[in-house]
């Protein structure tokens, strides 16, 4: 059957509200989680709807399913607490 017009139509506007404020990572993220919600055929409609390729929206569903890291995390904290050794 595929994924409706209508659903098509609400990620249009999600993804216009969203997209200015959101990084190119972050939007890939967005794009990946609509995918997984839609299941089947999910990819391809939400490329289309975004005019993105489907390799970058399966890029985001890759990148939710391996547990990419939260944006700001991706370096380890530093050891030790701060003022130590005053």
């Amino acid at each position: 059957m595929g994924v409706s017009q209508e659903t098509r139509d609400q990620l249009a506007v999600e993804f216009a509200v969203f997209f200015p404020h959101l990084d190119e990572r972050q939007r890939r993220l967005l794009m990946g989680a609509e995918a997984r919600i839609l299941g089947h055929g999910g990819i391809r409609a939400v490329a289309q709807t975004a005019e993105v390729s489907e390799t970058t929206v399966r890029k985001g569903v890759d990148e939710l399913e391996a547990g990419a890291e939260p944006l700001g995390r991706s370096a380890a904290p530093a050891a030790g607490a701060r003022g130590e050794g005053r």
